[in-house]
């Protein structure tokens, strides 16, 4: 006679009594705002109105004298708010928690704490090995806006940027077009009897919408490109009327900017954004037409385009007005504090209700898709594939 054998106990193979998650409890928040150090940077992550919500649940949140000054706000609307407002710095980078627009520099991780929460921007494009080594060698976990999930798959935090940036391209337009040294005197929009202003978008993202909307809405002339159908539909859907759209055409992307007064660069690409408009093109435009190239963050789409600053945001080529100024959201930064403000808000109220954030991105996985560092461990492939560094899948380590 033959016997079974089985992997279980008689034990384990009587009923057992159920196990159920460990209820979750409210964790208290430290957070910290150090001002903002990088060039050009005048954002902040948090507004006064934000500070109140946390501090009213019971959070802590200290800020660096004058973090707020350039987004218009005050040391002491943020002492107001319920903040702890001081001039030392190292203070504030020894915080449990950071708040951040632009990633630390190599001479801030320095002052972090080991096993520190960091969330920030990771502005890829100019980062190095050695940030990514220094964040692992203190084991800090970091968690960057730009790969934050909605429940709809999108990115809100580069959405929301993405949209100040696409309106601030025409009304930065509409202003170089009366400037006194080289603009032609243009008022943007459509007034009875005089022919409408022309207007031409690379791009039908996010951005090129904004511009689309925000150029229709003052009464220009629209005509939108880009090498993607569904994007051009999902557009022509978006701003609920037709406007003119074609895929990258040479012959009638040339006749177009020949036309036009206007010239917005919103096209994206995964590495460097590919050049659309040869130097030959920008010199078959009008004098005095304005190109305002978005695209400039990842190198620029028009052959002609340089790198300026909100200080000097112009030069002249070919007869053409460009303007090629990197993070065009800083040049509004109380606009783009407000936008930030409102897309962390709710999710450090959550991580706060979930018990840490441990707990939140096992509950929320378009949370746990912004880490990018998770104790000192690379979990993002692309960053590992980029610096050639080791990554591990997250959902291995949080389960």
């Amino acid at each position: 006679m033959s016997i079974t054998l089985t992997p279980f106990t008689k034990q384990q193979l009587l009923p057992q009594e159920e196990k159920l998650e460990i209820g979750r409890f409210k964790s208290e928040l430290f957070i910290g705002i150090p001002k903002e150090t990088s060039y050009q940077e005048r954002r902040i992550c948090l507004t006064p109105d934000a500070v109140n919500s946390l501090t009213y649940e019971g959070h802590r949140v200290m800020i660096e004298s004058g973090a707020g000054e350039s987004s218009s706000y005050s040391d002491k609307e943020y002492s107001d708010a319920g903040a702890e407002v001081t001039k030392d710095t190292k203070k504030v980078f020894g915080c449990p928690m950071l708040l951040k627009v632009e990633p630390p520099t190599l001479a801030e991780i320095k002052m972090i704490n080991p096993e520190t929460i960091i969330i920030s921007a990771i502005q890829l494009k100019t980062k190095k090995k050695e940030y990514f080594e220094a964040l692992a060698q203190k084991k800090i976990t970091a968690l960057a806006f730009e790969y934050i999930k909605d429940e709809d798959g999108s990115y809100p935090a580069v959405k929301s940027l993405s949209e100040i940036a696409g309106t601030a391209s025409i009304l930065i337009a509409a202003e170089l077009m009366i400037t006194d040294e080289f603009g032609k005197g243009l008022l943007f929009g459509n007034i009875t009897g005089v022919p409408p202003t022309e207007v031409v978008i690379l791009g039908a993202g996010t951005v090129g919408e904004f511009a689309a909307k925000t150029a229709i809405g003052l009464g220009a002339n629209v005509k939108v490109f880009d090498n993607s159908i569904t994007k051009l539909r999902r557009l022509q859907n978006n701003l609920n009327q037709r406007i003119f759209t074609s895929t990258v055409q040479q012959k009638a992307l040339l006749k177009a900017l020949r036309r036009c007064d206007v010239a917005i660069g919103a096209m994206r690409g995964k590495e460097r954004c590919p050049i659309i408009v040869t130097e030959t093109m920008v010199e078959h435009m009008k004098k005095g037409a304005v190109i305002v190239d978005v695209s400039i963050d990842t190198g620029g789409c028009f052959e002609t385009s340089e790198v300026t600053t909100h200080e000097k945001p112009t030069f002249i080529k070919s007869n053409v007005l460009h303007y090629c100024v990197p993070n065009i959201p800083s040049r509004y930064s109380k606009t783009a504090s407000l936008s930030i403000s409102n897309i962390l808000t709710p999710y450090l109220l959550q991580i706060a209700e979930d018990g840490g954030l441990e707990s939140a991105i096992r509950c929320n996985k378009g949370l746990k898709n912004g880490i990018y560092l998770y104790h000192g461990i690379l979990t993002n492939k692309a960053i590992g594939e980029w610096f050639d560094l080791p990554d591990n899948d997250i959902n291995l380590l949080v389960f």
